[in-house]
């Protein structure tokens, strides 16, 4: 594994709510994500496996084929505690800068503002076609890629798509604006679980956490569960975006994927591909309902 203790360190720009460092490795700038000491109330978490979530999240997303985030699996020692990190590639140049959705929203309507609504998100992406006055030109379907987006996030379980961690990638020269490589997958795949509680679950309460789980959309006010609202079939923007990608999820590909990552432990490996292939097998159920297969 690299060892990006020895990577020279900037001063950290980047925000977000996990302990963070900027490195430049190989001449290459990169986010390196830390775990967590966290305290909640009657609990006492030492280590989050985010960076691992990260990792596999984003690698998830490119197996599908989807433009994302160059993601590495490192250490990183400080204080003589070495600790397994995800450095996340810096995709932004001088001629390439992202604008997360927040700040897009603001831009297409200072006078609203906007949290994590549906109506709301599709709103702004229709007004985000007509900011003319900035000459942006947008390449891609944003609408498109927001329901494909979705869709992969119910896949591996990704509960903090919030409105300032994904948007548009754009071309400073040109003004050509693109949907972003996605980024930021590091609440994916229940990262709170330790080995130790992960050991404990039965097959019950697996298909319990791979179906009880939510994103950080809204439909009228409440977080959408990711199953039940794809399950219901009742949007056909969803529709259409489970027809475009389901063919794309190679799923002995991801297992495969996962079962190489060394640095992590068996049962670990196993939870994840198990819960990930609850939700593989609910989006085929419902890719052949929409077929009639």
């Amino acid at each position: 594994m690299i060892d990006f203790s020895k990577a020279i360190e900037e001063l950290n720009s980047y925000k977000g709510s996990e302990k963070k460092k900027t490195l430049i490795y190989n001449n290459v700038r990169y986010l390196v994500k830390f775990p967590d000491p966290i305290r909640e109330k009657n609990r006492n978490i030492s280590y989050i496996n985010n960076a691992f979530s990260e990792y596999i999240g984003s690698n998830i997303f490119k197996i599908i084929g989807f433009e994302a985030q160059n993601t590495l699996l490192g250490t990183y020692t400080y204080n003589g505690k070495e600790k397994i990190v995800c450095a996340c590639e810096d995709f932004t140049n001088g001629n390439h800068v992202l604008y997360e959705f927040e700040n897009l929203a603001l831009s297409a309507n200072p006078d609203k503002k906007i949290d994590t609504e549906l109506s709301d998100i599709m709103e702004v992406i229709e007004e985000i076609k007509n900011l003319t006055q900035i000459n942006l030109i947008l390449i891609d379907n944003i609408r498109e890629k927001f329901r494909d987006m979705f869709i992969i996030d119910s896949l591996i379980g990704n509960t903090d798509r919030h409105n300032g961690n994904w948007g548009l990638l754009v071309n400073a020269r040109s003004s050509g604006a693109k949907f972003s490589p996605i980024y930021d997958c590091g609440s994916c795949l229940n990262p709170m679980l330790e080995d130790e509680q992960i050991e404990k679950i039965n097959e019950t309460e697996l298909k319990n956490l791979a179906i009880n789980c939510y994103s950080c959309v809204k439909e009228n006010g409440k977080k959408i569960n990711y199953i039940t609202y794809i399950k219901s079939t009742k949007n056909n923007e969803c529709n259409n975006a489970i027809n475009r990608v389901f063919e794309k999820i190679n799923i002995d590909k991801i297992n495969n994927f996962i079962e190489g990552i060394h640095c992590m432990s068996t049962i670990r490996k196993e939870f994840y591909k198990k819960i990930i292939y609850i939700r593989y097998e609910i989006l085929t159920d419902v890719y052949n309902k929409l077929n009639k297969v």
